[in-house]
């Protein structure tokens, strides 16, 4: 095995992201989230978005491990909302990179999702995030 790379100095932030995605990946299926912690919220969109978010998104978003704002985080998620709901089912859709250098997988690193679901399910994470933390309020 060579260990050089680890000799030169730290591991990009990147390459971190990229192995924490295939290990999420990995162990998605032993992952599990209580369902009963995250709402049904009113209507069919919701709905969708729910039953979308619980089966790919939920792993990243309920567990500071993957770096990903947690939806029990008003403050991480503020800016974000504010930026517009396009802006979002567009990084949702396409994937992109964060500030920390955290990774965003298109579709959520779930390419069989339509379009309408990815963004239903952007749809139900906004609802809940506010849903979640007025309650906390």
């Amino acid at each position: 095995m060579d260990t050089s790379a680890l000799r030169n100095g730290p591991i990009p932030v990147p390459l971190i992201a990229a192995v924490a995605l295939v290990w999420l990946g990995c162990a998605a299926p032993t992952l599990a989230v209580n369902a009963n912690t995250y709402p049904e919220l009113p209507g069919p969109t919701l709905k969708l978005g729910r039953e979308v978010w619980l089966g790919t998104c939920a792993v990243c978003h309920t567990d500071d491990f993957s770096g990903a704002p947690q939806v029990t985080d008003l403050h991480a998620w503020q800016p974000r909302i504010d930026k517009g709901k396009e802006i979002l089912y567009t990084q949702a859709l396409k994937g992109f990179f964060g500030p920390k250098g955290t990774q965003m997988p298109a579709r959520g690193d779930n390419p069989k999702l339509s379009d309408q679901e990815v963004k239903a399910a952007v749809d139900y994470m906004v609802a809940l995030v506010v849903a979640l933390n007025s309650k906390a309020e």
